[in-house]
């Protein structure tokens, strides 16, 4: 790996240029030079290998099969169907195993080979999306809910998001020059990054809008959260801001750890881009920039003090924040099948298992997608494509008279599958791991199936076939999958071996807490078995199992992520 720290690559890439433009011009390898592959990370991409043949590659003396991942920027997972239609294409001319939507409302491309690089950076581009600072240590993807209810109050959020994320871009020309072709002109190279400074951020950094009732973004996992407060009318007031939120640990490592956010106050919608600003520019000066797993924002908050933290963020953003607004969160997943919105059309939500849109094995699902989008499209309906913080997908905005086609091509091409779907597989999720991921320790996607089909198998025996329990699982403890949020969770130790975590709400308050250290399959079923069938014979009506696990003192949970006088009854 490279001699030098990421500090340092950073500092000595004249904003994020590098050596790109040599390393993808090399034809002798498939790789990038190593310090190119941490600056690509800004652009939107991260290098990897098929782990799947890296030994049988070695013996052959042959280097790694290297290929890319792509990742979008796209706040709030919205496209229009006739974007769907591009990246779709995108897909299937440049990349493997389909369209993938991601935890954050991005989709990914896998296996994109070095020489194709710039071509499918452009075509994306010719979607009109982007992939600058889909990855690095700067803002990445804004997340926003995705369940439309009130249109009006969804469009309002969605929109500020969108205009804050446009705001946290950052500033150089780099990305333009290297994919786009844009002329660098004089002087280029010293782009003023107000917001980031010249090294960016000390580690990646993520923004959450939610819309209560419904918490689908997980908005406690995020560095810094906004929780939408409307009036009884359905009219935005402001947002509860809460920050230091973040999934990632290390295993073995008590300085590292998942944690939840904190409200801290309250901001009217004019205050939002003030507070963000506060909030990031003070992680940018006093976050760990010399051991990178202690370098996100949960730590220096951790390290400082909420109240100094809060104090800070007050003094740069000019203003005090007001007390925080009481609000309901009353589950964390997606609500499938159809939904009418305020304004006449309706949404329809379908279940994408861990996110994987592909065409395979009897799957038309990439095929029927594309019928669909087609149909929208050619109609002129307005309508839109939402990926969901919880790798589903909503055709929203479908007007009455599209309805019943869109019906028949979901039937037509087997994408209904949340009707028959038990709670638990509907709201399952994963992260990718392998064979792509060079951090995965065990599989998390293509294990997904088998291991909701064992445990579903252990609800049927109980009489607990419709519990609606959140399951996760992540390849490694880096929690793209937001697997400390889950009521049961694996975590990936290595191959085959998990740490098993229980006791998270349905909610997205409250943590899990580990209940098996470095189990086998067999283990974890053993462990569940006896549990489960308390729960059958213990719970109270309407009971979730985290929270049945936490009242019969099975799990003890760590703290709260919202304050007492914050909750309503709904909410306690």
């Amino acid at each position: 790996m490279s001699s030098h720290s990421v500090e340092d690559i950073k500092q000595q890439s004249a904003r994020l240029r590098g050596t790109l433009l040599e390393s993808l011009a090399n034809p002798v390898t498939g790789a990038l030079d190593e310090d190119d592959q941490t600056l690509i990370k800004y652009h939107g991409s991260y290098q990897q290998d098929d782990r799947d043949i890296r030994e049988e590659r070695r013996l052959a003396k042959l280097e790694p099969a290297y290929a890319f991942m792509i990742r979008t920027r796209t706040p709030g997972g919205v496209v229009t169907p006739a974007q769907w239609l591009k990246l779709d294409a995108v897909a299937t001319t440049f990349a493997e195993r389909g369209l993938r939507i991601t935890t954050r409302q991005a989709f990914q491309f896998h296996g994109v080979i070095k020489t194709e690089l710039k071509a499918t950076m452009q075509a994306i581009n010719a979607a009109l999306i982007d992939t600058l600072a889909a990855c690095g240590d700067v803002n990445r993807n804004v997340a926003v809910a995705a369940n439309p209810l009130q249109s009006q109050l969804h469009a309002q959020v969605h929109a500020q998001a969108a205009a804050l994320s446009e705001f946290m871009l950052p500033n150089t020309r780099a990305y333009y020059e290297i994919w786009l072709d844009e002329e660098r002109v004089a002087g280029s190279g010293s782009e003023d990054e107000a917001v980031y400074g010249p090294t960016y951020l000390p580690r990646k950094f993520k923004i959450g809008f939610a819309i209560p009732p419904y918490n689908d973004v997980d908005v406690f996992a995020q560095d810094l959260g906004f929780i939408a407060i409307a009036d009884t009318d359905g009219q935005l007031l402001g947002y509860n801001v809460s920050v230091g939120g973040g999934m990632g640990a290390t295993h073995g490592d008590p300085e590292t750890y998942p944690r939840l956010g904190d409200v801290i106050g309250f901001v009217a919608p004019d205050q939002l881009a003030q507070v963000a600003v506060g909030v990031v520019t003070t992680q940018r000066d006093f976050g760990n920039r010399v051991l990178r797993k202690r370098a996100r924002l949960k730590y220096t908050i951790d390290d400082n003090g909420l109240d100094w933290f809060k104090a800070e963020v007050e003094r740069r953003a000019g203003f005090a924040l007001s007390t925080a607004r009481p609000f309901d969160f009353v589950h964390n997943g997606d609500r499938f099948g159809w939904v009418e919105g305020a304004d006449g059309r309706a949404h329809l939500t379908l279940r994408i298992v861990a996110g994987r849109i592909w065409d395979r094995e009897g799957l038309t699902h990439l095929t029927g997608l594309r019928e669909i989008a087609r149909v929208l499209d050619d109609a002129d309906a307005d309508a839109q494509f939402r990926l969901t913080p919880n790798q589903n997908l909503v055709i929203a905005g479908v007007p009455a008279a599209l309805r019943e086609r869109v019906d028949a091509l979901v039937a037509q091409y087997g994408l209904d599958t949340h009707v028959a779907a038990t709670p638990l597989k509907r709201n399952a999720l994963a992260c990718v791991a392998l064979p792509t991921c060079g951090l995965a320790m065990a599989e998390a996607e293509r294990y997904l199936p088998e291991f909701t089909d064992k445990v579903q198998a252990l609800l049927d025996t109980h009489g607990l076939r419709d519990a609606p329990i959140h399951l996760r699982i992540s390849g490694c403890p880096n929690g793209c999958s937001r697997p400390y949020l889950g009521e049961i969770a694996l975590v990936g130790k290595a191959p085959g071996r998990y740490n098993l975590m229980l006791g998270a709400d349905h909610r997205g308050q409250r943590l899990n807490t580990l209940f098996r250290e470095n189990v086998v399959e067999a283990q974890i079923l053993d462990a569940l078995d006896p549990v489960l069938a308390r729960y059958a014979g213990e719970r109270y009506a309407e009971e979730g199992f985290g929270d049945f696990l936490v009242r019969a003192g099975i799990v003890v949970p760590p703290k709260p992520a919202i304050p007492l006088q914050l909750r309503t009854e709904n909410a306690a």
